[in-house]
C-alpha cells in the first residue's frame, strides 16, 4: 500500500463518516476492525459472542450486549497515518432508523456496507436515500466475501438498478463461490491472498501480496481463478466506470471494495484508500447561508442526546458536531434557538462508553457535553452571532402503546424517564385529553423500541410500567381546524389527543380514515411532522 500523506492542517486531516447497512451485514464488526487497525483497540470483540467476556466496543448499552444488536449510535475517534478519524457507528436494525438518520446529519461521508450474498436490502435502500438527499460521498464495502457471494458484476448492476448510483471497483474478488482466494488491487495491480488465522479476526493480520504474474501467486490461484480474474479485469477495464473524484464527491459514483470484516481481510486496504479519497469537513447550510469550516467563529449542532451513559452518575450527554472555528474547553456558546448562554466545562470524546476530557476540538470532531436540560436535538451552538443550521429530520411514529406506571408513588420518576427518552428522540409522547394524567401514549417507528423503552425505564429509572397496544398506524398534527377539535367528525377507529406540547393531534387506524376526516370536516388541515417539544405535565 502507498504511504498516506495526511495534511498538517487540523481541518483537512479530519474524516468524519457514518457506516450504514441492513441488519446483520456486519456493520459493527467492520467498525471494530477499523478501530483495530487504527490502534484504538488491540483485541476486537465479537458482537455475536453474547456469552464471551468481550463485546463489541461500540455496543455499550447493556441491552445491546444481551441481544447482540446495536440500538443506539456510537461516536468514536482515533488517529491513523496522520489522519484524525471520527467514526459514527449506527443501529442497523430498522426499528432504530431514526437514530441513524440523525447521525447521518453529522457525517461528511458514508460507508455503505453490503452483504455479498444478499446484495442490496430494504434498510440499505432507506439509508442510502438519506445520504443521497444530503449529497455526501458514499463508499461501498461488500462484506462476507469469505462465504459464497453473488457475482460481483451482478452486485454492481443491482446497486445501479436499485439505488441509482454507479460503482467503480477499487479491488476485485478472486473466488466468490465459497472458494475465496483474495482480492486484486486495481491501482497497484497486485493480489492480496486471503488467509484465516486462529484469532478469528481478533488481531490484525498481514496478507500475502504479489503481482498476478508471480509464480507463487499463480500457484495459489490456480489456472481457473487466474483465468477468470484476467477475464473480469479485461471486462472492467473496457466497460467499467472510471474513477472520477468529482462524481464521487457529488455522491454520483461509489468507490467499491470487497473483503471480509470478520476475518480482517481487506479492511486495512479499504481504510487507507478511504482516508485518501473521503472529504475533509464540509460547509454546512444555515439560515444565513453556508458556514465554511474555516470560519473563525465557533459553531456546532446537537445531533444526539443520550441519558444515563454512565448509570452510576445518571448523567445526560448532548453529542455535538463541530462545524466551524475551534472548540476550547471551558468556552461559552449561545444556543441559537433559545438565546441561552452555556459554559462547556467538561467536554468529552469517546471510545464507546470510555471517555476522556478534550481540551480542543476542530470542525469534523464529535464531542459530548454534559447537559443540565438546556439542549434539544437540532440545536445550534455559536460562539458569536446567532444563526441556525438546517433541521434534523424526524419521522411520524407508526406504532403506539398506552403506558402508565404500575406504582403511583413513582409518578415523578415515570415522567422524568419518559421525558428524557423523548428528548433523545427514542419515543414521542402524547396525551389523551379525556382521561386522567396517569396514562400517556408513546409512539415509535419500530416495535423493538417498545422493548428498549420498557428495559431502560425499569433499569435506569426504577419504574415498572404497564403497556397496552393501540390499533393506530398514523398520527397527524392538526394545523387548521374548522371549530372545536374535540367535536370533529371522525371514524370510530380514530382518536383525538395532544402531543407533549399540548398541540392537537389525531390518531388513525388506516389511511382511509385520514381521508374520511378531511372529506367530512371542511377546513381541516393535517401534517405528518412537527417540531419536537419536551414539556410533559407531571
Amino acid at each position: 500500500m502507498a504511504i498516506l500523506q495526511a495534511p498538517n492542517n487540523e481541518i483537512l486531516r479530519r474524516r468524519t463518516f457514518a457506516i450504514i447497512s441492513h441488519p446483520d451485514a456486519g456493520k459493527t464488526t467492520l467498525t471494530e476492525k477499523l478501530l483495530l487497525y487504527g490502534g484504538a483497540i488491540h483485541l476486537a470483540g465479537s458482537v455475536k459472542a453474547r456469552k464471551a467476556s468481550r463485546h463489541a466496543v461500540s455496543d455499550w448499552m447493556e441491552i445491546e450486549k444481551q441481544r447482540g444488536i446495536s440500538v443506539t449510535s456510537s461516536a468514536m475517534q482515533f488517529d491513523y497515518a496522520g489522519y484524525r478519524v471520527n467514526i459514527l457507528d449506527t443501529p442497523g436494525h430498522q426499528d432504530f432508523s431514526e437514530d441513524t438518520y440523525r447521525t447521518l446529519m453529522a457525517a461528511d461521508s458514508a460507508v455503505m456496507l453490503i452483504d455479498g450474498a444478499r446484495g442490496v436490502e430494504p434498510q440499505t435502500i432507506k439509508l442510502f436515500h438519506v445520504c443521497r438527499m444530503r449529497g455526501i460521498p458514499i463508499f461501498t464495502f461488500v462484506n462476507k466475501m469469505d462465504r459464497a457471494a453473488k457475482d460481483p458484476f451482478d452486485l454492481m448492476s443491482e446497486i445501479e438498478d436499485v439505488l441509482g448510483i454507479h460503482c467503480c471497483p477499487m479491488n476485485w474478488p478472486v473466488g466468490v463461490d465459497g472458494d475465496f482466494k483474495g482480492v486484486y488491487d486495481r491501482k497497484t495491480q497486485s493480489v492480496a491472498l486471503f488467509r484465516g488465522d486462529e484469532s478469528h479476526g481478533a488481531r490484525a493480520v498481514d496478507a500475502t501480496r504479489g503481482r498476478l504474474d508471480d509464480a507463487a501467486i499463480q500457484a495459489v490461484l490456480g489456472d481457473y481463478h487466474a483465468g477468470r480474474l484476467a477475464g473480469d479485469l479485461e471486462l472492467l477495464d473496457g466497460a467499467g466506470e472510471a474513477l472520477d473524484a468529482e462524481r464521487v464527491a457529488a455522491g454520483e459514483l461509489s468507490p467499491m471494495f470487497f473483503g471480509s470484516a470478520m476475518n480482517n481481510f481487506g479492511v486495512e486496504s479499504f481504510l487507507e484508500y478511504f482516508l485518501g479519497m473521503a472529504p475533509s469537513p464540509l460547509g454546512r447550510k444555515a439560515d444565513t447561508g453556508v458556514i465554511a469550516p474555516e470560519s473563525d467563529e465557533f459553531s456546532a449542532f446537537v445531533f444526539k442526546i443520550q441519558a444515563n451513559m454512565n448509570p452510576a452518575h445518571r448523567d445526560r450527554l448532548a453529542f455535538i458536531r463541530v462545524c466551524s472555528g475551534v472548540f476550547e474547553k471551558g468556552m461559552s456558546a449561545t444556543v441559537s434557538q433559545t438565546g441561552q448562554v452555556v459554559r462547556m466545562a467538561q467536554p468529552q470524546q469517546f471510545m464507546a462508553n470510555e471517555r476522556e476530557v478534550v481540551e480542543k476540538a476542530y470542525p469534523g470532531d464529535i464531542i459530548g457535553l454534559f447537559d443540565p436540560g438546556v439542549f434539544h436535538l437540532g440545536d445550534t451552538l455559536t460562539g458569536g452571532g446567532r444563526f441556525a443550521y438546517e433541521g434534523i429530520p424526524m419521522f411520524a411514529p407508526e406504532n403506539f402503546m398506552r403506558v402508565a406506571t404500575m406504582d403511583s408513588m413513582k409518578r415523578k420518576q415515570f415522567v422524568k424517564g419518559v421525558s428524557q427518552l423523548a428528548e433523545e428522540g427514542a419515543i414521542q409522547v402524547f396525551k389523551q385529553v379525556d382521561i386522567g394524567r396517569q396514562e400517556l401514549i408513546i409512539g415509535v417507528v419500530g416495535v423493538l423500541q417498545f422493548d428498549v423503552f420498557a428495559y431502560r425505564i425499569k433499569g435506569e429509572y426504577g419504574v415498572d410500567v404497564r403497556m397496552e397496544g393501540l390499533p393506530y398506524k398514523f398520527v397527524r398534527w392538526i394545523t387548521a381546524c374548522p371549530g372545536d377539535a374535540e367535536k370533529l367528525h371522525l371514524t370510530s377507529s380514530s382518536l383525538y389527543a395532544a402531543d407533549a406540547a399540548g398541540r392537537p393531534v389525531l390518531f388513525f387506524a388506516n389511511s382511509w380514515s385520514i381521508q374520511w376526516a378531511l372529506d367530512n370536516n371542511k377546513g381541516l388541515a393535517l401534517a405528518d411532522t412537527a417540531s419536537r417539544v419536551w414539556e410533559i405535565d407531571g
